[in-house]
C-alpha cells in the first residue's frame, strides 16, 4: 500500500501491523462514522431528484395488490449483476432455470460452470432471508454474519470462514498483489477490526444525522472499507444497501437495486472508494451514490411497470377465451419462476396430472409459453418476455 496516499487522510488513520514471523504491513483503519459532510446545492439537486424518483416507485408498490409479481424478478436480476461484478458468468435465463430445478434440462443454453449459477442463486437466498430475520433481528453484526454465512455456502470462498469475521488481514489489488503491493489494506484483524465493527454496528442504530440516502452512501463505503470478511464483502456491502432500504422505511418493497449502476460506472465506483479513504472526498462520493438511486429507481420503475403489463396482457388475453382461473394463477406464477413444467404446474395448482397438462398447453397456446427442451419427455417450457424485460432494462 502507498503510504503516501494515506498519511494525510482526514477520513482515518494508518496504522503499521508488526507480527512475528510476517514482513510489517501498513493498514488503513477508517475513522467512525458521521463525516462532516457539505450538503451543498449540486448535493440538494441530485437528492431531491433522487427523493422524486423514489417517491414515484414507491407510489407503483403501493398502486397494486401484489407486488411481488415484479419484486421477485428483480431480486433475482440483481443477484445475477451483482454476482457478474464479482467474476460470475452466470446469466438471468441460468439463475431461472436453477431455482426451478431445471437447468440440467436447458439444451438451448451455453454451459454455464454450475458454482457460478449456485453463487448467484445464494444472493437470492440471502436477500429473502434477510427481509425475513429483519423482522425478529435487527441489522446487527450478527444479521450481517448470518446474511455472509448464506452467501459463502456451498461456492467459492466457502473454505474462508462463512459466516465469520475474518481472523487474518486481507487486502484489495490487482492478482498477484499482497499486504506490502497492494492498493488498499483494511483494518488488521483483532482489535482494530473488532473496534471499527462494533462502532459500525452502533452508528446503524442510532439517530442519524443526514438524509437517509446520504447515510446508505455513508454506510455503503464504511462497510468496504472495513472489508471484514476474507471473501464476499462485495456482494454483502451490497446487500445491506437493498436490505436498509426496506428496514428504514424508504421503500416498503425489496425494489430499489444499486448495483447495475456500480457495474455501469465501475472504475468511478472504486476510484471514489478509494478517494474517500485517501483524500477524505465524501461530497464527490455521497453524490455519486445518490445520483445512482435516482438513476437506478427509474430503471426500476420501467422495468417494473412493464412486468405489471404484461401480466396485466396475459390474464386479459386469457380471461377474452373464458378460462378458468387456473391458468390466471400459473400465469401470476410466471413471475416467481418463469420456467414451468406439467409437474410443477400440478405443484402450484393442487391439481391433477391431466389437469395441468390441460393449463399449461392453454398458457402455450396462448403464446405466453414456448417449450424450450426439444422433445416429448419431460417437457420444460418457458415465458421469455419475463427475462428479456428484467434483462433488457438492466442493459
Amino acid at each position: 500500500m502507498d503510504v503516501a496516499q494515506f498519511e494525510q487522510s482526514p477520513a482515518g488513520r494508518l496504522v503499521k501491523v508488526r507480527r512475528p514471523g510476517d514482513a510489517e504491513f501498513w493498514a488503513f483503519v477508517p475513522n467512525p462514522l458521521p463525516p462532516e459532510l457539505d450538503l451543498d446545492l449540486r448535493l440538494s439537486q441530485t437528492l431531491s431528484a433522487a427523493d422524486r424518483a423514489v417517491g414515484k416507485l414507491e407510489g407503483l408498490a403501493g398502486s397494486v395488490p401484489n407486488p411481488h409479481i415484479f419484486v421477485w424478478p428483480l431480486i433475482r436480476g440483481e443477484a445475477v449483476v451483482s454476482s457478474r461484478i464479482e467474476g460470475t458468468q452466470a446469466d438471468l435465463d441460468d439463475l431461472f432455470a436453477y431455482g426451478a430445478g431445471q437447468l440440467s434440462l436447458r439444451p438451448d443454453l451455453p454451459a454455464t460452470p454450475q458454482d457460478d449459477v449456485h453463487e448467484v442463486y445464494n444472493y437470492v437466498r440471502a436477500m429473502e432471508y434477510g427481509l425475513e430475520r429483519r423482522e425478529t433481528l435487527p441489522v446487527s453484526l450478527r444479521f450481517i454474519r448470518e446474511l455472509h454465512g448464506i452467501l459463502m455456502e456451498g461456492v467459492r470462498g466457502k473454505d474462508r470462514t462463512p459466516g465469520e469475521f475474518r481472523t487474518s488481514s486481507n487486502w484489495v489489488g490487482p492478482p498477484g498483489s499482497n499486504l506490502n503491493t497492494a492498493d488498499y489494506v483494511p483494518p488488521p484483524d483483532g482489535d482494530e477490526l473488532n473496534s471499527t465493527l462494533n462502532e459500525f454496528e452502533r452508528y446503524v442504530h442510532t439517530e442519524l444525522k443526514y438524509p437517509l440516502l446520504v447515510e446508505l452512501a455513508l454506510i455503503h463505503y464504511q462497510f468496504e472499507a472495513i472489508h471484514p470478511f476474507l471473501d464476499g464483502n462485495g456482494r454483502v456491502g451490497r446487500l445491506l444497501v437493498a436490505l436498509l432500504i426496506v428496514h428504514w422505511g424508504i421503500l416498503p418493497e425489496p425494489l430499489l437495486y444499486i448495483s447495475e449502476y456500480f457495474e455501469r460506472n465501475r472504475d468511478d465506483y472504486y476510484n471514489l472508494l478509494f478517494a474517500v479513504s485517501a483524500e477524505g472526498a465524501w461530497g464527490e462520493w455521497v453524490e455519486f451514490f445518490v445520483r445512482g438511486v435516482a438513476e437506478q429507481a427509474e430503471v426500476t420503475n420501467q422495468r417494473a411497470s412493464a412486468l405489471l403489463s404484461l401480466q396485466r396482457d396475459w390474464r386479459e388475453q386469457l380471461t377474452a377465451t373464458r378460462a378458468s382461473a387456473l391458468p390466471l394463477s400459473l400465469v401470476d406464477s410466471l413471475f416467481v419462476s418463469p420456467f414451468i413444467s406439467i409437474k410443477s404446474a400440478q405443484e402450484t395448482l393442487g391439481v391433477t396430472y391431466h389437469t395441468a397438462r390441460k393449463q399449461v398447453r392453454k398458457l402455450e397456446d396462448a403464446g405466453i409459453i414456448v417449450e424450450v427442451t426439444g422433445g416429448n419427455y419431460r417437457k420444460i417450457y418457458l415465458a421469455p418476455e419475463i427475462p428479456r424485460i428484467v434483462r433488457g432494462l438492466q442493459k
